[in-house]
């Protein structure tokens, strides 16, 4: 058990909800592992209280906080300065203290970044395919703009809508590599080019882990590796059925993993080495009930 005193530092999550999260075993194992005096704790905040929860995390010298859905956004109002990404991006997942309030940063993209990093992914030039064109596809696609990936597709049921983050992208990063097919079409790639693909839909999501985008085993020949940013379950169709036509796959964990590091070294100035992520992540797979505890 921590040793908790006058001088230790609170950080926290805000969301609604919050019950399930695995924020606090991430921040938590890393404070302990770095002998630092802070403690993790989520803050299940009320619709309509965002602003009252963020003026009151300040009040009570909270040292940082991160945001989950649904208040990415909503927070953004509250906040004294904002990190460039995070407002090319529009929603902001961690709040670090600064004079009179908090600093707003989007740690999502860099973390699926480094998680990508840490499984051999390049992304410069890299051709890649995004499945879906909500937030999380328009923030992938901002991720690739910075990192000059060669060429990106957004495939989506409405075409318009990944046509409009393509003229956002290209507004913004005057990147013009970004464009849009409807997902209906997926047939018409080229034969023989190998992408790869980040499903950035709920599709797959439990409890309905029996679904999947695209249902067409030959588009999976097309992906050579698949990051599913689902991860529960552990293991989705999407990630099945790209192994079975011989390509790698990867799920969400290290991606919410890296975007708690970062959040964690912003807010302490800490630096965490590749062997101290490897043991939050070995903790999470715990806490899911994905693996036995090591004694």
């Amino acid at each position: 058990m921590k040793n908790i005193n006058g001088y230790t530092r609170t950080c926290g999550l805000i969301g609604n909800p919050v019950e399930h999260t695995l924020s606090p075993v991430i921040h938590n194992t890393l404070a302990k592992e770095l002998g630092d005096n802070l403690v993790y704790v989520p803050f299940h905040v009320p619709e309509g209280h965002v602003e009252e929860a963020v003026k009151g995390a300040y009040a009570l010298n909270l040292l940082g906080m991160n945001v989950t859905v649904p208040y990415k956004s909503d927070v953004i109002g509250v906040l004294q300065e904002m990190d460039p990404l995070a407002e090319k991006i529009g929603a902001v997942n961690t709040l670090v203290r600064v004079e009179a309030g908090y600093k707003g940063y989007n740690t999502d993209m860099p973390g699926l970044y480094r998680a990508m990093c840490s499984d051999g992914v390049r992304l410069k030039d890299a051709k890649v395919l995004i499945l879906g064109a909500g937030g999380v596809a328009r923030a992938v696609a901002m991720l690739l703009a910075e990192k000059d990936a060669g060429e990106v597709i957004i495939l989506n049921r409405t075409v318009e809508r990944g046509q409009k983050i393509a003229e956002e992208i290209h507004s913004l990063w005057g990147n013009k590599k970004v464009s849009a097919m409807a997902l209906s079409e997926y047939h018409t790639l080229p034969v023989g080019e190998q992408y790869l693909a980040i499903q950035a839909t709920n599709v797959g999501m439990y409890p309905k882990v029996d679904e999947v985008i695209i249902e067409d085993m030959d588009f999976y020949k097309k992906i050579h590796t698949g990051y599913d940013l689902i991860f529960n379950p552990a293991r989705t169709r999407f990630m099945q059925m790209v192994e079975e036509q011989g390509g790698r796959a990867f799920n969400g964990l290290k991606m919410l993993l890296y975007q708690g590091i970062i959040a964690y070294e912003l807010w302490t100035g800490q630096q965490v080495v590749d062997e101290l992520a490897r043991q939050v992540h070995e903790k999470m797979l715990i806490e899911m009930g994905m693996k036995k505890e090591k004694l």
